[in-house]
C-alpha cells in the first residue's frame, strides 16, 4: 500500500471501530492500492491534511486488495476513492487524485472551515475597497 506519512491505516477488522465508531468529526477514508499511480500523487495531499485538520478531520487509509469486505461494502471501484464518514454513515464521496487545495474545497461542507481565506490558497485575489 502506498503509505501517506502521519495517515492511519485501517483494516477490515478495524475498521468498523477506527471510521464508523468516530464521532464528533468527520472521517476520510482514501481506498487504495500499490499499483495506483494517482495514490502515490494524492499521498503526500493527505499527509498534509491529516496534520493541518487533525482537530476537524480524521484521515485514514485502506488497502482494497487486502481489505476486500469494506471495498464491496461501500461498492468502491476505482482507486483513489474517498469517501467522508460523519457519525457512521457516509455523506461524501470522490474519485481520483486532486490538488491539496481543491480537495481542501470539497471537503469544507463536512469540516464546516473553509480552506483558508487566503488569496494565494484559493488561487483569487482579493479585492478591497
Amino acid at each position: 500500500m502506498i503509505h501517506a506519512q502521519g495517515v492511519a491505516e485501517v483494516t477490515d477488522q478495524d475498521f468498523e471501530a477506527q471510521v464508523l465508531a468516530e464521532r464528533g468529526r468527520p472521517v476520510l477514508v482514501e481506498f487504495t492500492a500499490d499499483w495506483c499511480g494517482p495514490c502515490r500523487q494524492l499521498a503526500p495531499v493527505l499527509s498534509a491534511i491529516a496534520a493541518e485538520e487533525a482537530e476537524r478531520l480524521k484521515v485514514v487509509q485502506i488497502d482494497a486488495d487486502r481489505n476486500p469486505a469494506t471495498v464491496v461494502r461501500y461498492g468502491v471501484l476505482s482507486m483513489p476513492t474517498l469517501l467522508v464518514f460523519r457519525d457512521g454513515e457516509p455523506v461524501k464521496q470522490m474519485v481520483g487524485a486532486r490538488a491539496k487545495r481543491k480537495l481542501l474545497q470539497e471537503l469544507e461542507e463536512v469540516t464546516g472551515a473553509a480552506a483558508t481565506g487566503s488569496a494565494a490558497a484559493t488561487g483569487r485575489a482579493t479585492v478591497t475597497a
